[in-house]
């Protein structure tokens, strides 16, 4: 099935300071697209995959589950540590919870973590009912374009598959439990504004992860999709400045070669 057209992966090699961007949950690329460019321009090698079953139609994405997501997220990971020295994860949503992963999974390979709007738990869709529903109901409505920025919009699937979604909902409780291995300097930018994932989520995070490191930023002006939304610029700012603060290479001259 051919890809969406702006819901292409993204890749570019940068300096030897890498990052690796994970999309949300039925979106895609897209709406990270101007963050990777962003910090693909300040030198350094980004990379930004389509999650399996994204990016294409809900049917395809029917077909997989979080193993299958975070496997791809996992491969992009090694394959930007074998090409930088210092590699940062980061993700919106339900790529923010992978984001969480890769850094418990993989300890010092990860240097830092920068989270928008992270996701713990399941909602909306009644959790306890998705074991039974997904065999009677295909999808339920979707989630995506949760944006207060006039004329912006998440390239996502209007309809959620709902063997996916109960998935996600394994993923969460997965990760939830896993949380206390993150001690990795973590940067959470939220919206108090969202109507995907509520404020309860992050205090979650922020109680269960070991990180010391620990700054919360507030995206007054956002709603879910900040990435597209009116604190974009500030998304990629404080992103830049966390990396830059762990890294100090970033910005230096010669970061960007071969950029």
């Amino acid at each position: 099935m051919p890809v969406l057209p702006g819901a292409e992966p993204y890749r570019h090699d940068g300096g030897e300071v890498g990052v690796l961007l994970c999309h949300g949950f039925t979106g895609s690329p897209q709406s990270l697209h101007p963050w990777a460019e962003y910090l693909a321009e300040h030198g350094l090698t980004v990379s930004l995959p389509l999650l399996p079953g994204h990016g294409t139609r809900w049917e395809d994405m029917q077909l997989t589950g979080w193993q299958d997501w975070y496997a791809e997220v996992d491969r992009e990971l090694r394959s930007l540590r074998e090409r930088c020295g210092e590699v940062f994860v980061a993700g919106l949503s339900m790529g923010a919870t992978l984001a969480l992963r890769l850094a418990a999974k993989h300890g010092e390979a990860v240097s830092g973590v920068v989270v928008v709007n992270p996701a713990n738990r399941m909602h909306g869709i009644s959790p306890y009912a998705l074991p039974v529903a997904r065999h009677l109901v295909r999808t339920t409505k979707g989630i995506a374009s949760d944006i207060a920025k006039e004329g912006s919009a998440e390239l996502g699937y209007d309809r959620v598959p709902l063997h996916a979604a109960h998935s996600l909902r394994t993923f969460f409780r997965l990760v939830d439990g896993e949380l206390p291995q993150v001690t990795q300097p973590l940067l959470v930018l939220r919206s108090p504004q969202d109507h995907v994932v509520p404020p309860a989520d992050s205090a979650r995070i922020l109680g269960r992860v070991s990180s010391r490191d620990v700054t919360e930023i507030l995206l007054e002006q956002s709603y879910h999709v900040a990435t597209l939304d009116h604190d974009a610029d500030r998304i990629f700012e404080e992103s830049l400045a966390f990396i830059g603060r762990l890294a100090p290479s970033v910005g230096k001259e010669g970061t960007a070669a071969g950029g």
